[in-house]
Parts: structure tokens; C-alpha cells; sequence
């Protein structure tokens, strides 16, 4: 039996959670972007500078994924002010980053993530969560919806030079 174990990421774990951060948001979207804008975001937002500063923030919090003992993926849970948007009336939380490995995909962890992830939030008393997910990428705002979300809005997200739209997606729990 395959199992997920969320284990907090500390600054201890930066260079592993960079590594990890790179590989898996190429996995992503490389494929349907160029190159140099995939090197300039990761440049600028997978930066050790960058996730030390989000890792050292209270109001952000990293996990890793592990299915059984192999490091599968991660994510990057926003609550309060660390949250990219002011949606919800404050009264939701932001999954900013959920990415696992390509090799983990399909196997049911992703839905086993996201079930943790609502632990979380109800663990810290709230009953919303929202995220943003790139409008091309179909296979993720499907999975989405079988899990309830509902597109509320749209924001911009820029990847290197490249100006693209996010759905805004949110759960009620």
C-alpha cells in the first residue's frame, strides 16, 4: 500500500526544496513555454534568496510530500498577509504551490495532498481555501474541479517575458 506522509520543510531543507522546485515546475510547464521565460521565473522566484526569505516567513508554510520514504513533490500554503490576493474577505487560505514529481502523478497522491492540505486549514480554524492555476493548463483545473473547486476569478501571472491569465479556483470545506 502506497502512502503520503507531509513532512514542514525548515531552512535546513533550502537546497533540497530548491531542487525540487526547479524540477517539478519544469516538468510543469516547459513543454508549453520557452525557454528563456522558464529561466527567467525560475531565476527570479526559485532563487536560495527568494525561498529563504518565503521559508522565513510566519504566515508561509512548505511541506514536503513523500510517498512512502521517496520524496514525491511539495507545496507552499499562504494564510493572512502572505497570500498573493485579497480574496475571500480574508477568510481563506492561499495553496500557492502544489507540484509533484511526474512519476508520482496519476497514483492518487495529488488527491491525497489536497485532502492534507484541508487538514491544515481546518487544523488553523479556516473553511476556504483558493489558488490560482495557469488557464492552459487543463489536466490541473480539471483535477481541480473533481475535487469541488469552482473558478471565481482571474488574475495575471508573468513567466519571464510572457503575460499569461490564472483562474482563480476556491473550495469551501
Amino acid at each position: 500500500m502506497l502512502s503520503l506522509k507531509i513532512v514542514p520543510v525548515t531552512l535546513n531543507h533550502l537546497g533540497q526544496l530548491q531542487r525540487l522546485s526547479v524540477t517539478t515546475f519544469k516538468e510543469t510547464f516547459a513543454d508549453q513555454n520557452s525557454n528563456d521565460d522558464i529561466q527567467q521565473y525560475l531565476k527570479v522566484n526559485m532563487s536560495s534568496n527568494k525561498l529563504k526569505k518565503e521559508l522565513s516567513n510566519t504566515n508561509c508554510e512548505f511541506y514536503f510530500a513523500y510517498c512512502n520514504t521517496i520524496l514525491g513533490g511539495y507545496l507552499k500554503l499562504n494564510f493572512k498577509n502572505a497570500q498573493r490576493e485579497d480574496v475571500l474577505e480574508n477568510k481563506g487560505f492561499e495553496i500557492e504551490r502544489i507540484y509533484l514529481l511526474k512519476s508520482f502523478q496519476g497514483k492518487g497522491f495529488g488527491k491525497k495532498l489536497f485532502h492534507k492540505i484541508i487538514d491544515i486549514g481546518r487544523s488553523k480554524g479556516y473553511k476556504k481555501l483558493w489558488l490560482g492555476v495557469w488557464e492552459n493548463n487543463k489536466s490541473a483545473i480539471k483535477f481541480y474541479e473533481k475535487l469541488n473547486l469552482k473558478i471565481f476569478d482571474k488574475h495575471i501571472f508573468i513567466l519571464g517575458s510572457d503575460i499569461q491569465t490564472d483562474f482563480l479556483m476556491k473550495l469551501n470545506f
